[in-house]
């Protein structure tokens, strides 16, 4: 799907995600079906940008591994306000039961705090000196990695997150979606995902959102799979807590080692529920039949 031809915008002034497109100022009198098909089309803006971004995310990606490989101690740590910190936050939270990254291994900063996860702090996303602060009480120093999420490129809070972080010999990423924004050139790795105007003006929660989600799925997987936590393109470090999860590793243990559920379930009795090992254990008992 794609959409009309660009005219120009109103007020160049402003930030790309902050402007209106002039293509869209009837969008409340549209019918639904016209609506959605023109908000879907919104989003495919966000593929667009981080397919442009591929290098330097993948640029990331190897120095991320490099870093934490590094220290059994560094941390990766996610900074934000707004969609743009809970997007990172969630992106960051799911390396647990997904590679079972460490708890103590993953920090969060989040403008306003984790209160501001459900309800808005007002003036929290401008509050440089509650930034600076964090990042003193989490001990930040050169074994680590912080990545920065802004839509705008400049929201203070996240400005703040980098500068201070980069202060202390952290690693530094960031995204945004605007080109002129600070926080790219704040960052020792700025990537750029640009996803211009949105469809409902200044929603960034939108196209710019759906850029940051994609951009942070690539760039932890990556990370996590240079840092050997794959193994024959399965999950093998995803903590099986529940019904579902316990399946799906007997299923993988099973494939992967080519033996029964039975088998597998006995594998995984064995070795506490790590897949890998019970991988292992499984091909070990193939072979002696």
């Amino acid at each position: 799907m794609t959409l009309p031809a660009t005219p120009p915008l109103s007020d160049p002034s402003l930030p790309e995600t902050e402007r209106a497109d002039p293509r869209f100022s009837d969008l409340e009198t549209r019918p639904t079906s016209a609506l959605l098909e023109v908000l879907l089309g919104g989003h495919t803006k966000a593929l667009v940008s981080v397919a442009a971004a591929l290098p330097d995310i993948e640029r990331a990606a190897d120095a991320v591994a490099a870093r934490l490989g590094r220290d059994r101690e560094s941390r990766l740590v996610y900074c934000g306000a707004g969609t743009s910190g809970r997007l990172a936050l969630q992106d960051g939270v799911e390396l647990g039961p997904t590679f079972d990254w460490p708890p103590e291994r993953a920090v969060f900063l989040l403008a306003g705090g984790v209160t501001s996860l459900a309800l808005a702090r007002e003036g929290a996303e401008d509050d440089e000196a509650s930034a600076a602060a964090m990042i003193a009480e989490a001990g930040l120093c050169g074994r680590d990695v912080v990545i920065g999420v802004a839509a705008s490129g400049r929201t203070p809070f996240t400005l703040a997150c980098i500068a201070k972080a980069r202060e202390r010999g952290a690693l530094t990423i960031a995204f945004a979606n605007e080109p002129s924004g600070p926080l790219l050139r704040a960052a020792e790795i700025g990537i750029l995902l640009r996803t211009g105007p949105e469809v409902l003006a200044g929603s960034t929660r939108m196209a710019a959102g759906t850029a940051q989600k994609i951009a942070l799925n690539l760039l932890s997987t990556a990370v996590m799979i240079r840092l050997g936590k794959v193994f024959r393109g399965r999950m093998v470090e995803m903590r099986p807590t529940n019904d579902k999860l316990r399946a799906r590793a007997e299923r993988m243990v099973a494939d992967v080692a080519g033996c029964g559920l039975d088998r597998a379930r006995e594998a995984l009795d064995a070795t506490g529920g790590r897949i890998r090992e019970a991988i292992l254990r499984a091909e070990a008992d193939n072979l002696q039949e």
